[in-house]
């Protein structure tokens, strides 16, 4: 009875096990079945990062005027000079000038504790010669004279020595701003010395008056520098110091007072040195700004379509982009601007800024005189697809062929293009450097490898259609891919008029137009591309580069995708569609010019469009 029981378990149980199995195959082949018409176009298994971002900041990126101070050891300097001085008292003007010359020497160190802020302190060794009234005593010596009106008086003569504490302040470096290590600027400084001290008289031949005094020091410092390190320098110093009157032995009597004070003036000649090392010897200054994102999701997108007579395609174009510019403070991203980036590319005015105040230019150009303290203001930019009135000047980035976007800053080409256009176009001044093509906020104040890298010199046409065969022969394309230019799809965001025009190709825009009317965008992958380029030297600086650079690529691909989301067709496109993401990284680019073709064609956004069309 209980084996009977147990077959028919094992009955029970292997008829469950099959009925299990075909149950699942039946479904798995009702799913495929489901698909069975549906042809798979897309599927894509990559992270997806989501493009907003979190900004860290922690200082501003190198600011010329903000410096972090070394320890106590660091920037110490010793100086010695020599020189003449006359002295100036109660009775000077009785004898010849000449007898009141004295020479005198001098040795100190010092230390400074930021770029323009220093102390010393300063042995000076010396005499003073002069004259008195006294025929006794005063420090007089030598024979009694008399003046033409029968005033009897004799020569004087004091030694001394002074010991004394100065603050020394550098005027090039508070108003111009700390050049740098090993800079090329502010070879020639000028300083103020302001401080105090105490004088021993040695005397000459007296047996009355203070031995000991205070005395006031003020200095006028020239030093030129003759090389990049800065450690050695030669000095001119118009030097004062004051005393109270009795330096002389002259405090006044009943029927007279004496001079409120007595000084030393005179003119010194000497060098200073600079110890430790070369490095030690420089400030750091602000780091950089980080970004970091807000959260990474994984997510695998698969695209199908029913099986019809289709064309599938991939349309692929590049937007090419001035160094340290992605467009993140202007239109699309920032919708309240004023200025359009694309726009900006297509057919920008230099910077896309005016000076505020024309007559204020004017008078400038006239007296010959820096307009680096003149407001300027953004220039609203105009889209490309109308004839400009401006049009004597080249417009757009990487437009037009071996006509570069930066104009001249000379008084004659800024005064001709004033009496066309109505207003002054204007760099962008950061203190320390004048850009000549507009740049992003946050890279204000970077430093780059050459001061030449500051103006545009060269186009190559990138952004238009004559620009297609150098993008062939230098990026990487597949064979399937249809290649246009920026201005092709400007003109068919826009429309194919105006100035664009001249820079896009009528059967590329005619092909684009029907993709994006009657097409359907299955993907669209945008990649940014930065360069190595960086000149920051700090701690971290390898990190900090690939950081800059990667927040630029971003920021570049973030404004593309802002732009195209702007076109009717394009809205329908489901956010999911469009992939981020990096051509491998950040480009190394070995030249230091950004001028050159490696350094603009690895500073750029490539965009495919995936589609198909019946």
């Amino acid at each position: 009875m209980t084996m009977k029981l147990i077959d028919v378990v094992r009955k029970a149980a292997a008829s469950l096990l099959v009925w299990g199995v075909a149950s699942f195959n039946y479904a798995v082949f009702a799913q495929e079945d489901k698909y069975k018409d549906y042809r798979e176009v897309y599927r894509d298994t990559t992270d997806y990062v989501a493009p907003t971002e979190l900004g860290i900041k922690k200082d501003t990126i190198v600011d010329p005027l903000r410096v972090v101070t070394n320890k106590f050891g660091k920037n110490w300097f010793i100086f010695a000079t020599g020189g003449l001085h006359t002295y100036w008292g109660d009775y000077s003007t009785m004898g010849k000038f000449s007898g009141t010359l004295s020479p005198d020497w001098s040795i100190g160190i010092g230390k400074w504790f930021t770029p323009g802020i220093g102390l010393k302190v300063e042995f000076i060794r010396s005499n003073s010669r002069g004259y008195t009234g006294y025929t006794t005593g005063h420090y007089g010596y030598g024979d009694v004279l008399y003046k033409e009106d029968g005033t009897p008086y004799r020569k004087m003569k004091t030694g001394w020595w002074d010991i004394s504490g100065s603050a020394v302040l550098n005027l090039s470096r508070l108003f111009m701003g700390y050049e740098g290590y090993n800079s090329p600027r502010l070879m020639n400084q000028f300083m103020v010395n302001v401080g105090i001290g105490g004088v021993h008289h040695l005397g000459y031949e007296h047996s009355h008056g203070s031995d000991n005094e205070w005395s006031g020091h003020v200095e006028l410092q020239y030093s030129r520098f003759f090389n990049r390190k800065k450690r050695f320098s030669l000095d001119i110093k118009a030097r004062g110091i004051f005393y109270q009157t009795n330096f002389d032995l002259e405090y006044g009597q009943a029927d007279y007072a004496a001079n409120k004070w007595d000084c030393n003036l005179g003119i010194d000649v000497g060098f200073t040195y600079y110890l430790g090392k070369q490095r030690s010897n420089g400030w750091g200054r602000a780091t950089t700004q980080l970004y970091k994102r807000d959260y990474r999701e994984r997510k695998i997108l698969v695209v199908r379509e029913k099986e019809h007579p289709v064309k599938y395609g991939t349309i692929t174009f590049y937007v090419f982009y001035p160094n340290n510019y992605s467009g993140r403070n202007d239109a699309p991203q920032v919708q309240s601007s004023v200025v359009n980036a694309l726009d900006y590319l297509a057919g920008g005015i230099f910077t896309q800024k005016q000076y505020v105040n024309s007559d204020a230019v004017t008078s400038c150009i006239e007296k010959g005189t820096s307009m680096n303290s003149l407001a300027i203001q953004d220039l609203p930019t105009e889209t490309a697809d109308r004839d400009f009135e401006i049009n004597f000047v080249p417009r757009g980035y990487e437009m037009l062929k071996d006509q570069p976007l930066s104009y001249s800053l000379e008084a004659s080409a800024m005064t001709d293009f004033y009496k066309k256009a109505g207003y002054y176009y204007a760099p962008i001044y950061d203190g320390l450097h004048t850009w000549k093509y507009r740049i992003d906020n946050e890279t204000l104040k970077q430093q780059l490898l050459s001061y030449d890298n500051y103006t545009e010199t060269t186009s190559y046409g990138l952004n238009s259609h004559d620009g297609l065969d150098i993008i062939r022969q230098h990026m990487d394309i597949d064979s399937n891919e249809e290649l246009v230019s920026f201005a092709d799809v400007y003109a068919v965001m826009n429309s194919d008029k105006g100035y664009i025009s001249q820079f896009t190709n009528a059967e590329s825009v005619s092909h684009i137009q029907n993709v994006f009317k009657d097409g359907v965008i299955t993907m669209i992958q945008v990649e940014g591309l930065a360069t190595s380029q960086d000149n920051y030297t700090g701690a971290n600086a390898e990190q900090v580069g690939i950081e800059r650079n990667t927040a630029l690529s971003q920021n570049r691909a973030q404004t593309v995708i802002s732009w195209l989301k702007t076109n009717e067709h394009m809205k329908e496109v489901a956010s999911q569609i469009y992939l981020v993401g990096h051509m491998n990284g950040i480009r190394t680019v070995n030249d230091k010019s950004t001028r050159g073709l490696n350094a603009k064609l690895n500073r750029c956004v490539k965009v495919r469009i995936h589609y198909m069309i019946r």
